[in-house]
């Protein structure tokens, strides 16, 4: 890495999906006098702080009454002394429009790799349905009325899921590479203990002190297909490319395609298909100046949800695995399926890696991919 002058980078991110996908997944949200605290894991540290928010699929105004954040303590307690109020172009109030985003002030406050922030939003008005992320491995807090300047929320209710924030934006001066993990549920970290920071992006961050790598996953998310979130091809320049200071892209894709359609009686994917949804996206990668690393599609074979064609799919699985193995076209490939496969039965997750559903990775399985990436390939 090469010296640079204070920039900003991403520090946090989160792939954020259309709520009307929400009532498909869990309990749509919508939220009217709450406000709501959610943690933010960093990746990478700094002196200053900015935090997006997003309004991008809503289809009212978002009015955020204010906004405040702090060093987590524990839970939804935050450390006091740390607590910042937000502002946005010098105002206390927002208005974010629908299919909008607005981007904090900068605030001084001192921020380190591993650190969780807890951001509160006082929301005064009926939001409509959330834009949010459905299956972020961590919990939300939600309280009546303006609670944005307590220092815990006793009686909040605890939601699964995170809402309108998109990113958090550390400036820095050190030399500073940040790669971005863009993919599904074996990214987001869906399977792994909630609240616990096990997902494999956090595994790769605890691996290296060269660079940051931010977390960009969707549960459920295809590469070719739109329906849980953007299907990858059509997020990637936002989601990816354009995030602030990214030089290396890290993609796991696949299995949705092979087999989540199957539940709205879509075809799966051909390895054809596969291949030039693949193709496409290292092109892009490599003519905005970025590297990318690409990971083999992982076992699936025990998958214990009704209606997904396992056993059809499994040949293009491999098919699509050794192509990727022997491409050309990527700066590396982590080999995710041999890392995390059963021996004996190397259609299936190694036992002591399944999360229990035959098709997400534990704890244990999320380190294993990460440790899977050459990062030396990545950071040098």
């Amino acid at each position: 890495m090469t010296p640079q002058a204070t920039r900003w980078v991403a520090g946090f991110r989160s792939a954020v999906i259309s709520p009307y996908e929400q009532i498909k997944l869990t309990e749509p949200h919508e939220f009217a006098d709450q406000t709501l605290r959610q943690v933010l894991h960093l990746a990478g540290g700094g002196e200053q702080i900015r935090i997006r928010l997003t309004n991008r699929y809503g289809r009212t105004p978002l009015v955020v009454g204010a906004a405040r954040i702090a060093l987590r303590k524990t839970a939804d307690a935050i450390v006091p002394e740390t607590d910042r109020a937000l502002r946005f172009a010098g105002a206390a109030q927002v208005t974010v429009p629908a299919g909008g985003e607005t981007i904090s002030d900068p605030i001084d406050l001192a921020v380190a790799a591993g650190d969780d922030l807890l951001l509160s939003l006082y929301l005064p008005e009926p939001t409509g349905l959330a834009t949010f992320s459905h299956m972020p491995a961590e919990i939300a807090y939600a309280a009546t009325g303006d609670q944005t300047g307590s220092t815990e929320m006793p009686d909040a209710q605890e939601i699964p899921s995170r809402f309108y924030v998109s990113g958090v934006d550390v400036l820095t001066s050190a030399p500073t590479d940040i790669a971005v993990a863009f993919g599904d549920s074996w990214f987001e970290g869906v399977g792994t203990t909630t609240s616990a920071n096990r997902r494999s992006v956090d595994a790769l961050n605890e691996r290296t002190s060269r660079g940051w790598v931010v977390n960009q996953g969707i549960g459920g998310n295809r590469l070719l297909t739109g329906e849980i979130g953007e299907r990858g091809l059509d997020r990637f320049e936002r989601d990816a490319r354009d995030v602030p200071g990214v030089r290396h892209i890290l993609v796991h894709f696949g299995i949705n395609d092979l087999i989540l359609g199957g539940m709205g009686d879509q075809p799966p994917s051909t390895a054809t298909e596969l291949i030039d949804g693949f193709t496409e996206l290292a092109r892009r990668a490599h003519a905005a100046g970025l590297t990318i690393h690409v990971g083999t599609i992982g076992p699936y074979a025990g998958c214990i949800y009704p209606g997904m064609p396992i056993a059809e799919t499994l040949a293009t699985r491999r098919a699509v695995n050794e192509w990727i193995r022997g491409a050309d076209i990527f700066d590396s490939v982590f080999d995710v399926d041999r890392a995390v496969a059963d021996p004996q039965r190397p259609d299936y997750i190694r036992p002591e890696f399944d999360s229990g559903d035959g098709m997400h990775l534990n704890d244990a399985g999320a380190r294993a991919m990460a440790e899977a990436v050459d990062l030396t390939a990545i950071f040098g």
